[in-house]
């Protein structure tokens, strides 16, 4: 059932790419004027006192557990303890579509949503699934793919899952992509996911590629197809090679149709060094819609937040916020991706001097990973034996992909897993 406050975002969103590529689910949500609405009121104007939060306040503070209190002693009771506004902390959301636009000059002038805190990056993918997948709504991936995209498109919307082959002797396949797009297309709309590293084969595409990419989207949103891209930039900025393209690809779609609509998934969690935070970002973009349109789509999301899990968690706001103002930061997450950056060259390296007839890597320029492709032999049994006969953990994505997380592996740990890998696959080959 759609309620009166469903259909007012609807109506607002009506006649936009946004809303007519809403899911069942996305037609649906709503933020509601409740609980947390009120108590925005009443903090503004409860002078008096506020009824309102179910929280234990003292003298206006909320109460805060001494063993805990005393392991962040610089954090006061509210930066610590208190809930956090269902879309987050404003300054960290205000500063964190600053450091977008610092890092995507093209967005410089675009109008976009403000970003949207989320309690991690897979909790940005599964609000996307929830606001725009359904039964007749599937979802374009690469084939390999990291194993939560199917799950959350298949298992928990129940919406198809449509793979393109990512490689195609030995580069990017895009026209493998076009593809694909083009036989989706025929439905009127069009739902593509594209993860930048990507995950698991640690490939960003080049330069031209992105002009490619984006000429294949303006291409089908001028023939009257409705397109969203989401655009999973975990892993950003950490590109080894000169010839990627530096950019998110959400900065080219951003003002591109209004039959694109764009939205970037990103956060701290790889980029920053804070995995364990669980804090993200959702980011909508699509040319011509104004703040109220902006408003209506956020609305739905924050609906589908409040409808989960309320509102993420308080301390990692409040400590990521802070570590954003402080000026070290930067030169701190320097010395890491150099440190990751060495760890690629090393990989890269030992895979153009080494080889095997039975793996293959796939490309990789970028990210935290790499990952082979098995001829014969299955990538979980690969995965196994490298695991009981040498001790060596990997991932085995599908039968034929293996993933080696390098952001994992010490510089003297390289050559010894990398042999392993090469031998023993052409051991359980019979080479």
């Amino acid at each position: 059932m759609i309620t009166a406050l469903a259909q007012e975002l609807n109506d607002v969103l009506k006649g936009t790419t946004p809303g007519d590529l809403l899911s069942d689910l996305g037609k649906r949500m709503y933020f509601p004027k409740g609980i947390i609405a009120q108590s925005g009121e009443a903090k503004k104007l409860g002078k008096t006192a506020n009824g309102t939060i179910g929280m234990t306040v003292i003298n206006g503070a909320p109460v805060t557990l001494r063993t805990i209190s005393d392991q962040v002693p610089s954090l006061n009771s509210r930066e610590l303890v208190a809930y956090a506004p269902t879309a987050g902390n404003p300054d960290l959301r205000a500063l964190w579509k600053e450091a977008i636009i610092k890092k995507n000059p093209r967005l410089q002038n675009i109008p976009t949503s403000l970003p949207v805190l989320v309690p991690g990056l897979t909790a940005g993918i599964s609000y996307l699934a929830d606001l725009f997948l359904d039964e007749t709504k599937p979802l374009v991936a690469a084939d390999p793919s990291w194993d939560n995209y199917v799950l959350i498109a298949s298992a928990r919307r129940n919406a198809g899952f449509i793979q393109f082959p990512m490689f195609k002797n030995g580069t990017f396949n895009i026209e493998g992509l076009e593809k694909t797009l083009n036989e989706q297309a025929s439905s009127g709309s069009v739902r593509v996911l594209l993860n930048s590293p990507q995950n698991p084969s640690g490939y960003s595409p080049t330069v031209n590629e992105v002009k490619k990419l984006v000429e294949i989207i303006r291409g089908l949103a001028e023939k009257g197809v409705k397109v969203m891209v989401w655009c999973d930039d975990a892993y950003f900025g950490l590109a080894y090679e000169d010839d990627i393209e530096k950019q998110s690809l959400f900065a080219y779609l951003a003002d591109l149709h209004p039959n694109v609509l764009a939205a970037k998934i990103d956060g701290p969690t790889k980029e920053d060094f804070a995995w364990g935070f669980r804090c993200g970002f959702i980011t909508f973009a699509c040319k011509g819609m104004n703040d109220a349109q902006y408003d209506a789509l956020v609305k739905k999301l924050m609906g589908v937040i409040r409808s989960s899990v309320s509102c993420a968690s308080t301390p990692p706001q409040t400590l990521l916020l802070n570590a954003y103002r402080n000026p070290e930061t930067e030169n701190q997450k320097a010395e890491y991706r150099k440190i990751l950056e060495k760890r690629y060259k090393l990989v890269k390296q030992f895979v153009t001097t080494h080889t095997s007839n039975e793996v293959e890597a796939l490309p990789f320029n970028s990210g935290y990973f790499m990952s082979f492709h098995t001829k014969t032999v299955d990538a979980e049994k690969l995965r196994q034996t490298l695991l009981n006969e040498s001790g060596i953990g990997t991932i085995s994505i599908d039968s034929h992909t293996l993933r080696v997380a390098f952001s994992s592996l010490d510089e003297d740990k390289i050559d010894i897993v990398y042999k392993a890998i090469y031998e023993t696959a052409d051991k359980l080959a019979g080479i």
